[in-house]
């Protein structure tokens, strides 16, 4: 295609990625206060990790249950609908990444789409199970939070506060699980080889727990040691896959001959480069004679 047809091209995907993230705004917007087949409500999964702080340390009111605190105008229309687009971002992610995808796929080889295509699956696994654990973390780091002030303080969380709070810890350990897929892509391109991930492994996991300590947004204990601890079992593994890619590309090095190729002699590539066929010309029409004028004599080109 031309340069104005990819414009075209990109002003549609465009276009209709952003009808979906709409779309699932909309339906995450409703969703706040609405149980859909018998489930829970956005509403009602967002505020079960603030309910969990026992009733003796949390301001409630009798008889209302579990209750967050709007100390401004309008202050729960713009967190439902934040709350709402994100969500509807997560779960319309398949079709707006999918028209992203179909951008981009055609400029790729074929072995350069199902490496995109297996980094893409993977990064959405992990993304997923880092924003799971943050999610499970949030009520032990809420609980240590408010548990130092004893019976001299009661908890009393604006909605705005909490709500950036659980987003900003989804987002942080999400984003921080990619960290080791990175490792292994890097592995896999030659640039970083399981020798150096071996002898770095002491300071990766000592920088690691630093990086859990700054990345977390509250200052509990729990969520920067669950954080530290689910990154170091993830590089393990990534180094363990390093390992097993590194052994193969080693076999592969030996079955070709390449390693007791001195570093003064050219590798046995083959460099002659391959037949092109030539296409065939096209036949050119010839346009048909303009009809005579009667009583005209006709003569050759020569003539």
């Amino acid at each position: 295609m031309s340069l104005k047809d990819h414009l075209y091209d990109l002003r549609h995907r465009l276009g209709l990625a952003l009808l979906f993230i709409v779309g699932g705004a909309i339906f995450g917007f409703i969703w706040w206060g609405w149980h859909p087949f018998g489930l829970a409500s956005l509403g009602d999964i967002v505020v079960d990790p603030y309910c969990e702080i026992p009733e003796t340390v949390r301001l409630t009111q009798e008889g209302k249950g579990c209750q967050l605190l709007q100390t401004k105008p309008f202050e729960v229309f713009m967190i439902r609908l934040k709350v709402g687009a994100g969500a509807g971002m997560a779960l319309t992610a398949p079709l707006w990444l999918y028209q992203v995808w179909r951008f981009i796929s055609p400029g790729l080889y074929a072995k350069e789409r199902r490496f995109a295509v297996v980094f893409v699956a993977c990064a959405s696994v992990l993304f997923v199970a880092g924003a799971t654990l943050a999610f499970y973390v949030v009520p032990q780091g809420l609980a240590v939070l408010v548990g130092f002030g004893d019976e001299q303080f009661i908890t009393a969380l604006t909605a705005g506060e909490y709500v950036s709070f659980v987003l900003a810890l989804l987002l942080i350990f999400g984003v921080s699980f990619e960290l080791p897929l990175i490792v292994v892509m890097l592995n896999q391109v030659g640039v970083v080889s399981y020798e150096k991930l071996n002898k770095w492994r002491r300071g990766i996991v000592f920088g690691l727990f630093i990086f859990a300590a700054i990345a977390t947004p509250g200052t509990d204990p729990i969520s920067m040691v669950a954080l530290a601890v689910a990154l170091v079992l993830l590089f393990e593994l990534a180094i363990q896959i390093a390992r097993v890619h590194d052994k193969r590309a080693e076999r592969r090095r030996k079955a070709e001959g390449l390693d007791d190729v001195p570093d003064d002699v050219a590798a046995p590539f083959q460099y002659t480069p391959s037949a092109v066929e030539e296409p065939s010309p096209e036949p050119v029409p010839t346009p048909d004679p303009a009809p005579e004028a009667p009583g005209r004599v006709r003569y050759d080109d020569v003539t």
